[in-house]
């Protein structure tokens, strides 16, 4: 986009607040025109007050100029406080808008983006269009009515003298729009480089204890180093492009004024200007010089708002996960859970091999089936294409005889639990992470039973305030096997048709394992779970137990089936097991 349609597309974020908006506008003009009234005063002051001795205008000029500082001072606090006022309402709906983007943005794109880039757009570059959409806003605005009144003033006064003025403004327009090409591609590579830095701080902050083992101190300070280096150096450089433009005009300015000073000055010695008109020209140039300033120098300004808000648009505009049925799909009760794959295909992107090739498998509602095999066999893959976290290549994925994709996300989903191998919790109460999401407002002795039968009610009553113990980011305040005890009681709450457990017992200790074990076997009942898992002694029970081997199914069967074939799955159970066996 270019900048107009930028601006374009801010200001329809000011269209809810256009009464504000449009009040702090009109309060900005105001004080503009307030401005060029004080040389407006000086001539009559001069002229007949001092030269004329006029009694009345000695007496009334200080009343009008008392009149002008309250009339400026009330308007400049209104436009101020209503102007940001709607600034900080578009930066909280710009927020808004990037962090429903972010919630409903494809799984592929959070594999490809860094938390830190996507962290740094939702902070820093909300705060640069803020900086464009108040500051920047406030001196175009008032500062160009200025500039315009001080003209209007100037050329009544002597409008040959200000003519002279014009001939800088090609000038000044040629290293204007020069100067904004270049500032729009310098902070697009600013904030960039700003992504960079905050996603070094987060991946350090988030693996601060592998930094401390591994030694990796000096190797995160010097990417740290790098990256704010690198800020430094296009801070540095947006400083010098944007301060030697200011330079250029104001010295094309001062050169014009100069002269404009020379002439009148001699034009007063032949009386072709009194007095009065000359200090009030001398004066109306000189303040010219601020607002000049101001103007020239705020293109920097916009150039960063612009190049932000281009950095928005990009992350808003992302393409959500395709729902075509969002609206479409009925509301309906929960599903049986009966799953079929029919040679289903699965390419990640930009991988050259597929990571599940013709796969076909029938999964029974209630049925219970375990999924085992090498590191990078496909068995998550095969878990995350059911909720459609990714979708398949090819092939057909059916849920109780429906396509999935003919599903609305929001119904295939409400029917699914889910305990992955990474516990993912919130900095919230323990309730408050079992209870999550939709399940918000579940009675308290529902919470207690889902606890119970994840076995975690023993540590939570432990706990400085039991259910209500906040238990910091990401659950840093629990160890690993009650994290993932909590993570259980939150899939146990959510009562789902279709249950899959990644590796859900991986960080229990043998005690806690049984006791979940067995509190699986009874949650399985009537219900359809899809377990992956590398111990094979936790899943000897399961109804079937399908060996996946580079994407592909290569045996199906019950554990004792599958040991009387002697193939892979017994292979992996000898390495697995049999020495545990010969070791107790």
């Amino acid at each position: 986009m270019n900048n107009y349609q930028l601006y374009a597309r801010l200001l329809s974020y000011v269209k809810p607040y256009r009464l504000m908006f449009s009040f702090s506008i009109i309060a900005m003009i105001i004080m503009a025109v307030t401005e060029p009234l004080l040389p407006a005063l000086l001539q009559p002051l001069l002229d007949d007050g001092f030269v004329g001795q006029d009694t009345d205008m000695i007496q009334l000029i200080p009343i009008l100029l008392i009149g002008l500082m309250i009339v400026r001072g009330l308007s400049t606090l209104a436009s101020s406080v209503g102007m940001s006022w709607v600034a900080t309402r578009v930066v909280m709906d710009l927020r808004q808008a990037m962090f429903e983007k972010v919630l409903s943005l494809p799984t592929p794109t959070f594999d490809n983006t860094s938390a830190g880039v996507l962290l740094s757009k939702v902070t820093y570059d909300v705060n640069r269009v803020m900086a464009a959409s108040t500051d920047a806003l406030v001196i175009i605005v008032r500062d160009s009515v200025t500039v315009v009144g001080l003209l209007i003033w100037m050329f009544y006064v002597n409008w040959m003298l200000s003519l002279i003025i014009f001939t800088v403004v090609p000038a000044i327009v040629v290293v204007v729009r020069y100067v904004s090409r270049r500032l729009r591609g310098i902070n697009t590579d600013l904030q960039d480089t700003m992504g960079d830095v905050t996603r070094v701080l987060e991946e350090s902050i988030a693996g601060h204890k592998l930094v401390k083992v591994f030694g990796g101190q000096v190797y995160e300070q010097r990417r740290f180093a790098q990256a704010s280096n690198r800020v430094r150096q296009l801070e540095v450089k947006t400083q010098l492009t944007s301060g030697i433009s200011v330079f250029i005009v104001q010295f094309l300015t001062a050169s014009v004024l100069a002269v404009i000073i020379y002439i009148a000055a001699l034009q007063s010695t032949h009386d072709a200007i009194s007095v009065g008109g000359f200090v009030s020209l001398f004066t109306a140039m000189g303040m010219l010089f601020a607002p000049i300033k101001r103007l020239t120098k705020v293109n920097e300004q916009v150039q960063q708002g612009l190049a932000a808000a281009d950095s928005i648009f990009n992350l808003i505009d992302q393409a959500s996960e395709p729902d075509p049925y969002a609206k479409t799909s009925p509301k309906q009760p929960k599903l049986h859970g009966k799953i079929e794959f029919k040679q289903v295909a699965f390419h990640y992107p930009e991988q050259e091999r597929a990571a599940l090739s013709e796969l076909s498998l029938q999964i029974k509602a209630g049925e219970t089936v375990a999924f085992v095999g090498a590191s990078g066999s496909g068995k998550t893959t095969l878990a995350h294409l059911i909720p459609r976290f990714y979708a398949i290549s090819d092939g057909q994925l059916l849920l109780d005889e429906q396509d999935i994709n003919q599903l609305s996300l929001a119904v295939l989903r409400a029917n699914i639990a889910l305990v992955s191998q990474e516990v993912v919790l919130f900095n919230d109460t323990v309730a408050a992470n079992i209870a999550y999401g939709e399940m918000h407002g579940a009675s308290h002795d529902r919470i207690v039973a889902a606890a119970k039968a994840a076995y975690a009610e023993e540590f939570i009553k432990q706990l400085p305030e039991g259910f209500n113990t906040i238990i910091g980011e990401r659950g840093v305040k629990l160890s690993g096997g009650q994290r993932q005890r909590l993570a259980i009681a939150r899939a146990l709450l959510k009562n789902a048709p279709i249950l899959i457990f990644d590796e859900a017992t991986s960080a229990l200790d043998t005690r806690s394992e049984f006791q979940v074990q067995h509190a699986l076997a009874e949650l399985q009942q009537g219900r359809t779970t899809l377990i992956i898992a590398h111990r094979l002694s936790t899943i000897a029970h399961a109804d079937k137990i399908v060996v996946m081997d580079h994407g592909r199914i290569v045996e199906t069967g019950t554990h004792e089936q599958l040991l009387a074939q002697a193939g892979h799955y017994a292979k992996l159970y000898q390495i697995q097991v049999a020495p545990t066996l010969t070791t107790s």
